[in-house]
């Protein structure tokens, strides 16, 4: 299995190793003291940039627990987008707890990986119904909802743009471009992709196997066709205000003012805010011109969830964990940290969470967004058939064959 680099946190280890000799009521001797085989081993996978919030997670964990257990908890650092990857190369020595994107749920149960929770309705009564629907199957509660902001909407300048400006994705285009700056957004993903295609009549979804994946984005149909969207598209991929990035680049860009406007997640709202300080602006995505028609720009909505490795250990432990990690209180620390949302409800609805204009957009654009589920032949077609416009059609082949083939794909079983 390939692991980035360990982290562990010597600095709790050794407060946790001090505070082991103490105790909230006097024992015996023997009572207190423990070999290494007493020792509470737990592996954590989380986002890379989560370290420094975790290791203050892990230390109140500790804090809370101390006298209970002596802890030796190794923070390893692996993406949420990619967790069900790592964790199936060796599910049985993987990490017990971690974080993972909600699309990724169905493989995990599928697996074998997740056990349904014990106190569930606990879990439902905390949090947002939209988060414990994406952290079920079939009703049962598999995981714990740790953020609801895994979707995306519209960051940009307010010293180029006005609030009229940036319901038109045309517009901003031809601003950009008057300015010599950039709008920008990642093609090389269909998870953004879908923004073009989602409020068009043109339908992506998972079929009832939850394995395969049912798709008419090239239908020649309706109102609004599959080569209609398609030559959208191409237009803007020539537009001299457009850029196709990836989040590294999106950020490069904003810290450069080389792009002015993009679409990106809340993940990066604080990057973003320090760059553009009071020009700091957050909206949900504009309509774009399909078919000779305003088109508003759907999205995928996507939660962060928190599951314990069935195979793991010490599940009891696991469980608490996972639990502290993702209570009230901590919610509220990794909004103030990391400007996450918050799934927990009484989290959600605090002051500070409902004064963001990152979170403060996400929620608008929920109105055009659904949950992400799709099957795994989605990805690559769709990053082939947009390389394919981003490079100016070399292979010569209409829009509808590329359709078509692109939807072939998706489909395949």
């Amino acid at each position: 299995m390939k692991i980035k680099n360990v982290i562990w946190f010597p600095a709790l280890l050794l407060a946790l190793l001090l505070s082991g000799c103490q105790s909230k009521a006097p024992k015996p001797l023997e009572e207190t003291q423990t070999s290494d085989s007493d020792t509470i081993n737990l592996t954590v996978w989380g986002g890379e940039e989560d370290e420094e919030l975790l290791g203050q997670i892990f230390e109140s964990f500790q804090e809370e627990y101390q006298g209970q257990a002596d802890f030796q908890i190794t923070y390893q650092p692996q993406s949420e987008s990619s967790c069900t990857n790592a964790l199936m190369a060796d599910l049985e020595h993987g990490a017990d707890v971690f974080a993972f994107a909600d699309d990724q749920l169905n493989t995990l149960v599928a697996a074998g990986a997740l056990e349904p929770i014990e106190n569930a309705q606990a879990i439902r009564d905390a949090n947002l119904p939209e988060a414990v629907l994406a952290a079920s199957v079939n009703d049962t509660l598999y995981a714990r909802p740790l953020t609801a902001d895994n979707g995306y909407f519209l960051y940009y300048n307010k010293q180029y743009f006005s609030e009229e400006d940036v319901t038109s994705w045309d517009r901003m285009l031809d601003i950009a471009a008057s300015q010599n700056k950039k709008v920008s957004m990642e093609w090389s993903s269909g998870w953004y992709v879908y923004s073009f295609f989602g409020n068009t009549g043109l339908t992506l979804g998972l079929n009832d196997d939850g394995i395969t994946n049912y798709c008419t984005w090239n239908s020649t149909e309706g109102d609004i066709k599959g080569t209609d969207v398609a030559q959208a598209m191409v237009n803007m991929a020539k537009h001299p205000g457009f850029l196709s990035t990836d989040d590294a680049g999106f950020l490069d860009g904003v810290k450069s003012n080389t792009i002015i406007a993009g679409i990106n997640g809340v993940w990066n709202a604080v990057a973003v805010e320090e760059a553009w300080g009071s020009h700091f602006g957050a909206a949900r995505l504009p309509s774009y011109t399909c078919a000779g028609q305003p088109v508003p720009m759907a999205s995928f909505s996507g939660y962060k969830l928190i599951g314990v490795n069935a195979y793991s250990q010490q599940q009891e432990w696991a469980a608490k964990l996972a639990e502290w990690i993702t209570n009230e209180e901590n919610q509220k620390l990794r909004f103030m940290m990391r400007g996450q949302g918050p799934s927990n409800i009484n989290a959600a609805s605090s002051e500070e969470v409902q004064n963001s204009p990152a979170i403060a957009a996400l929620l608008e654009q929920s109105e055009y967004s659904c949950l992400q589920r799709i099957g795994g032949n989605f990805w690559d077609p769709v990053a082939a058939f947009t390389k394919e416009i981003l490079d100016g059609n070399p292979s010569g082949k209409s829009l509808q064959e590329q359709l078509d083939t692109m939807v072939e794909e998706v489909i395949a079983p």
